[in-house]
């Protein structure tokens, strides 16, 4: 275990797998600046350790994340929440922007900048109960943090405008049908259910995880032939390497293979 910073976010290791997970459980995992700056390192630390091939990120407790702290945002300036949201969308862009696979186990509730935290993830495991959604538009403001630029990407503009609109949560149900999850699960199972996803992921071939997510990055970006042109020029990359020769001869040879991520 490693505490992060300001100790509100802590690293758990596990063979290849490193949790994330959110430490300030009596005030529901809520962020504010603290929990925000160690959320950053936590995440660009794991994503820099070559031992680990996978991420969750988790709440402590019985609740993922409860938004931000509601007396921060009430009490913040237009330039105190400038330089904060700022700070967040760094935040949101670390974990989109990472070559390590994320899996979000969304547990109890994951609302308002709790909810787009989760977006950026590549999988999300939901609880059956979980509330989960944005709310900014019944506190006079609108959710700016993702939810109408990553959500209607996941989900489709129709739906990203019925949640943004309506500030109601989306039910487990909905969120698995419309691809907004990956799977929905009894309460209890969320964070062990997470961690076996994120473990699965370990025993694939780490480069071609990387370079994988390097292409996806690019898909809304830019034209599809240069999209198609670098998916090919990272394909090629992994043809390369050791673990595209292991990988071919554990199939051939009926064994599970040993990637080493070169």
């Amino acid at each position: 275990m490693a505490l992060i910073g300001n100790e509100t976010v802590r690293i758990d290791y596990d063979g290849h797998r490193a949790d994330v997970v959110i430490a300030r459980p009596e005030k529901r995992n809520a962020m504010n600046e603290a929990v925000v700056a160690d959320l950053t390192t936590a995440i660009e630390r794991a994503d820099n350790d070559e031992d680990v091939r996978a991420i969750t990120l988790l709440g402590e407790g019985s609740v993922f994340c409860a938004g931000f702290q509601l007396e921060m945002m009430h009490e913040k300036s237009v330039a105190e929440q400038d330089e904060f949201q700022r700070t967040f969308a760094t935040l949101l862009d670390t974990i989109d922007e990472t070559t390590t696979p994320v899996v979000a186990g969304i547990q109890g509730a994951g609302i308002a900048g709790g909810f787009e935290l989760t977006l950026p993830a590549d999988l999300r495991v939901l609880g059956e109960n979980a509330k989960y959604g944005v709310i900014e538009v019944d506190l006079g403001i609108f959710p700016h943090q993702g939810s109408t630029q990553r959500l209607p990407r996941l989900v489709g503009m129709g739906k990203a405008k019925e949640m943004v609109l309506t500030a109601e949560y989306i039910d487990p149900e909905e969120a698995d049908r419309c691809n907004l999850v990956t799977e929905v699960v009894s309460d209890d199972a969320v964070k062990t259910r997470a961690k076996e996803l994120a473990d699965d992921l370990t025993e694939k071939a780490p480069l071609g995880i990387q370079n994988a997510l390097r292409a996806f990055d690019t898909t809304f970006d830019v034209p599809l032939e240069d999209g198609l042109e670098m998916e090919h020029q990272l394909a090629l990359h992994a043809y390369g390497s050791r673990d595209r020769k292991e990988g071919f001869e554990a199939q051939l040879e009926g064994r599970e293979p040993e990637f080493e991520g070169r």
